[in-house]
C-alpha cells in the first residue's frame, strides 16, 4: 500500500511538472524613464511611446513616463544602472548619459563626425542601422540592458550672448556650459573654449549674471522648449554632435512579456523613432519630417525653428560646409584619441556606414 502511495504522489508531481509553465501575471504599472521635461521633444517622445504600448495592448501594458529624472534622485549618469538593477523598468535614454558606464555610446559624440557627411541624417540612420549600430546596441546589452529600438533628441548646437560663432577663434575665452562627460570638455577646450559642468538651473544663474557665455543642446528638443531666447540672441548651427536617444528594458521585465508582446513593443519603438527623429528634424530636414508628422496627425506647434528663434530677436548663423570643416579640422585631435577609447573597429564600423548612403 505505501509503494502504492509512493508512486501515486510520484505521478501527480510528473504530471504537474509537464504542465505549461504559465507566465507570471503583468505589473499594473510600469516606469519609464525620460530625463528632460513633458514639454521637450524628448519628452513627448517618451509620451508617445507608453501611449502607442498602451492603445495596441488594449490596456495590457500600462507604462507610465517619470519626466523631468524623477526617477533619478538628481543624478541623470545613475539612470542605467538603475534600469539594470530594476528599479526602473524603461527608459528612453541619452547615449550621452550612459556613456560612462558603455564607452562605445560615445561614438555619435565624436566632434564633427557627422557634421562634415553630405547628408548628416542620413549618415545617423545609416549608423543606426548598419553594423556600428549593432555594436553599439550589442555593448549595452553585454553589460546587462535590452534595447528594443533607437530615435534621436537631435545635433546639439550652440547659443551664445557674446556674438555669432562662425570660426574657432569666435569661441576663445567664452565660458560654455556643456555636458560634465570628458569627451565634451576636452572637445570645447580643444576650440578654445572654457567649458563649464553646472546643471540647468545654475547655468540660467550663470547666463543671466553674464559670467557664463552659451551654451549647447539640440534645437527642437530642448533650445525651442526652453526659450532659449531668454538668455541668448546667438544661434550657431554647427551640428557638432548628435544625441541618439535608446529605448531600454530592464531583461527580466523583457522576459516577463509574452512572445505576442514582445512584437507588440518591437512594433511600437519602431514607430516611435519615426516620430522621434521626426520631431527632432523638424524643419531642419528635406521636409520629410513635416510630412509624415502631418499624416500621423501630431503636428507641433512650432514647425520653423528659425523663423521662430528669429521673431524672438536671436540672430542664426548656418555654418557652411567650409565653415565646419574648419571647426572639424580644430577637433582632429579629441577625435583621434577617442577613436582610441571607444574602439577602433567601432569608429571604423561607423565610417564604412556613412559611406554607403554618400
Amino acid at each position: 500500500m505505501k509503494g502504492f502511495y509512493r508512486w501515486a504522489v510520484m505521478a501527480v508531481c510528473a504530471c504537474l511538472l509537464a504542465l505549461p509553465a504559465t507566465a507570471a501575471p503583468y505589473k499594473s504599472e510600469y516606469k519609464l524613464s525620460v530625463v528632460p521635461g513633458a514639454t521637450s521633444g524628448w519628452g513627448m517622445t517618451g509620451t508617445f511611446f507608453a501611449d502607442l504600448v498602451r492603445e495596441r495592448s488594449q490596456g495590457r501594458i500600462n507604462i507610465k513616463v517619470y519626466h523631468s529624472s524623477q526617477l533619478l534622485a538628481g543624478k541623470q549618469t545613475s539612470e542605467f544602472l538603475l534600469l539594470r538593477n530594476g528599479a526602473i523598468d524603461f527608459a528612453l535614454a541619452s547615449t550621452i548619459n550612459w556613456s560612462p558606464q558603455i564607452k562605445e555610446l560615445n561614438l555619435p559624440a565624436l566632434p564633427f563626425f557627422l557634421a562634415v557627411q553630405p547628408d548628416r541624417y542620413k549618415a545617423m540612420d545609416a549608423i543606426l542601422s548598419g553594423k556600428s549600430g549593432k555594436m553599439m546596441t550589442q555593448a549595452v546589452e553585454k553589460k546587462g540592458v535590452k534595447i528594443i529600438g533607437w530615435t534621436e533628441n537631435g545635433f546639439r548646437e550652440l547659443t551664445t550672448s557674446k556674438g555669432p560663432i562662425t570660426k574657432p577663434e569666435d569661441l576663445r575665452g567664452l565660458k560654455i556650459r556643456v555636458v560634465g562627460s570628458p569627451i565634451f570638455i576636452e572637445t570645447f577646450r580643444a576650440l578654445g573654449a572654457n567649458p563649464v559642468n553646472m546643471n540647468w538651473s545654475e547655468a540660467t544663474t550663470g547666463f543671466q549674471q553674464g559670467v557664463v557665455d552659451g551654451q549647447e543642446n539640440p534645437t527642437n528638443g530642448i533650445n525651442i522648449p526652453l526659450k532659449i531666447w531668454d538668455y541668448h540672441k546667438f544661434h550657431c548651427d554647427w551640428h557638432y554632435i548628435i544625441d541618439p536617444l535608446m529605448l531600454g528594458v530592464n531583461p527580466r521585465v523583457w522576459k516577463s512579456f509574452s512572445p505576442e508582446d514582445q512584437k507588440l513593443l518591437l512594433e511600437c519603438a519602431a514607430e516611435t523613432e519615426k516620430y522621434g527623429k521626426a520631431l527632432s528634424r523638424l524643419g531642419m530636414d528635406d521636409g520629410s519630417a513635416l510630412a509624415y508628422l502631418k499624416s500621423i496627425g501630431k503636428l507641433p506647434e512650432t514647425t520653423d525653428c528659425y523663423a521662430v528663434m528669429e521673431a524672438n530677436g536671436m540672430t542664426v548663423s548656418r555654418l557652411s560646409n567650409e565653415q565646419i570643416a574648419a571647426l572639424a579640422k580644430a577637433t582632429e585631435g579629441v577625435r583621434k584619441d577617442w577613436t582610441a577609447k571607444i574602439g577602433a573597429d567601432l569608429v571604423k564600423a561607423a565610417e564604412e556606414d556613412m559611406a554607403s548612403v554618400r
